[in-house]
């Protein structure tokens, strides 16, 4: 634990010598340009919390290569647990930096927020009802991954760190299926505190635009209807008016429907719950997505991340009471009979024959075809220029479900179960076998993806048939109940059809495996006794042939089609384990 070390030494240090501390950040010393090494931002942070009895640390977890992810937690009351800030009746408001180490803007926004406060006892009335939790590097082992090299497209700071963490794994593609060590720990600290409202700071690529901070929330029908109407309605006007007033214009989240082309239209989507926003939508709290211009000088990208921070600790200080009714609502109706009532949406697209005009402050550009590529190269500018464009704001789903009252899962299917834990979804576990009607699934035309993602070959085409049938399970068995507040989460997770499902995510490929096999100086003769005792068999094999003209040139292919049809078939492969009981009565009761 050398950085504990580190930390206890310059704070034995700092108080040993009674020297007053220095408060200029390191991106004030680099004219504005540079950010500090991961020893220097927790030494800082020892500083803020060695100055003030408003700030305390914590550390959340440990990084793959042992460093320690630090949490700084922000009390006008000194109320530093989760439990005593609930029971103060503060909002809390959770911050994240660096998560993409290479886009630090956030960490040195938050310097400048807390030390202004801590130091030079400014705007401590945004701490009235408000406990701040911040987490100055999310991506710990990537931001040692330093160099002046990481982003090519971004205009400082001067060095950063890598996107990934040290498994080469992106970490903002990894809150549902939550393998690595430091989003297992980020869900445990969010689902101690459950925020009420959450910040991801992160640097956008794209095209060049005047604006220097584009944002994201889910408000596109993906999340609770109160809570969205009070992102749309409420909040975003409020922050766009007043980042304006500040000399920050703000735009939505920019996607273009050619890609560095803005004359080609803009769109929105629904965030898969892999990210951080959709992952907050699922757990009913909003998710504010801050993305900076690449392009921007590196001062001008803190600067106006801080300003959308300050300016959302201000109202969420003035509107902190609604925010949680909503937050409880949400919560609420999650749980209740009416929510499973409804269809689910679970996957979604962008409706390409709707939109509407905006007006979007762009920056002149040309659109030539390269010589050296032969590719589209975008040309810009430097004059701001102000573009009528079509915004396709229409999002569809493509993919919806009737929930179940609960879900069982067999108990040798143990990494999903332990995802439950990490999750803080509530389940318990049946003692004594149990036989029930349950609705299952049965896999067919999957394919899968060809070149790895997130260190997975994703299922990515999938056709599912349903049927019901009483099936034994065994003791051991997890019931997973739906009238909670995590009943999105679950369903994201163990609905197979869903954008982010762990069959997805390939934690069910084994059940497409063929197992056993027949040989042929045994089928040949089997197969010749079914055609002879089934007379539709023929018809059925002719059929196949017909179909599958490749597979019927293939004397292995054609004699396991007769293994399928005969009762020495595996009657288990491509049958979804997990069962869905679609009564309440026929839940078993918690022992």
């Amino acid at each position: 634990m050398k950085y504990s070390i580190f930390i206890w030494f310059t704070t034995l240090v700092f108080c040993s010598f009674g020297q007053q501390p220095d408060w200029t950040t390191y991106f004030e010393k680099h004219e504005y340009n540079g950010t500090p090494r991961y020893a220097e931002t927790m030494e800082f942070c020892q500083q803020l919390a060695q100055h003030s009895p408003f700030i305390s640390l914590d550390t959340i977890g440990i990084s793959p290569l042992g460093r320690p992810l630090m949490m700084v937690i922000v009390d006008k009351n000194r109320h530093f647990t989760a439990e005593s800030v609930r029971q103060s009746g503060n909002a809390v408001m959770l911050v994240q930096s660096a998560i993409h180490a290479g886009e630090p803007d956030g960490k040195d926004a938050m310097f400048q927020l807390l030390r202004d406060m801590v130091a030079y006892h400014k705007n401590l009335p945004l701490l009235d009802h408000v406990t701040i939790l911040w987490i100055p590097i999310m991506n710990v082992d990537g931001h040692e991954r330093y160099s002046a090299y990481s982003r090519i497209n971004q205009n400082g700071p001067e060095e950063m760190g890598w996107r990934t963490n040290a498994q080469n794994l992106n970490l903002n593609r990894d809150y549902l299926k939550a393998e690595s060590p430091e989003i297992q720990a980020w869900l445990t600290l969010f689902n101690e505190w459950l925020p009420d409202f959450f910040i991801d700071c992160h640097t956008t690529d794209g095209a060049d635009y005047q604006y220097p901070l584009t944002h994201s929330m889910e408000i596109f029908g993906n999340m609770d209807t109160g809570l969205t109407s009070w992102q749309k309605d409420v909040y975003l006007p409020e922050m766009e008016k007043q980042m304006e007033q500040a000399g920050f214009p703000i735009f939505q989240y920019v996607s273009f429907r050619r890609w560095h082309d803005p004359r080609s239209g803009l769109y929105t989507i629904v965030a898969l719950p892999r990210l951080s926003e959709g992952y907050t939508a699922l757990q009913n709290r909003p998710g504010l997505l801050i993305e900076t211009h690449m392009l921007k000088p590196y001062r001008t990208r803190v600067e106006s991340t801080e300003k959308m921070i300050s300016l959302t600790l201000d109202f969420l200080n003035k509107n902190y009471q609604n925010l949680q009714k909503l937050n409880q609502q949400a919560d609420d109706f999650c749980a209740s009979e009416a929510f499973r009532k409804e269809p689910l949406p679970i996957n979604f697209t962008t409706d390409f024959n709707d939109s509407i005009v905006v007006e979007f402050k762009g920056i002149d550009y040309k659109h030539v075809t390269s010589d050296l590529s032969g590719g589209d190269w975008f040309q810009y500018g430097d004059t701001p220029t102000t573009f009528q464009l079509p915004m396709f704001n229409r999002v569809v789903a493509t993919e919806t479900v009737k929930l179940p009252e609960a879900y069982i899962i067999p108990p040798q299917w143990t990494s999903v179960i332990e995802k439950l834990k990490i999750h803080g979804i509530e389940f318990y576990t049946v003692k004594e076998g149990v036989d029930l009607e349950v609705n299952l699934y049965k896999f067919s035309d999957y394919s899968w993806q060809e070149n790895p993602f997130e260190g997975k070959h994703p299922l990515t085409n999938l056709t599912l048939t349903e049927f019901t049938k009483k099936c034994p399970f065994p003791a051991g068995s997890v019931i997973v109940p739906l009238n909670q507040r995590r009943a999105r989460v679950i369903a994201y997770m163990l609905e197979p059809k869903s954008s982010d499902s762990y069959t997805y995510w390939g934690y069910f490929d084994a059940i497409t495996e063929q197992k056993e096999y027949s040989e042929s100086y045994s089928m040949e003769k089997i197969a010749r006794q079914m055609l002879a005792e089934d007379p539709g068999l023929r018809s059925a094999f002719e059929k196949w042939k017909e179909e599958n003209p490749e597979s019927a040139m293939n004397s292995y292919a054609i004699l396991n089609w007769f293994y399928q049809q005969s009762p020495w078939w595996d009657q288990q492969k491509d049958v979804y384990p997990i069962g869905r009981i679609m009564r309440a009565d026929q839940v078993p009761a918690m022992e």
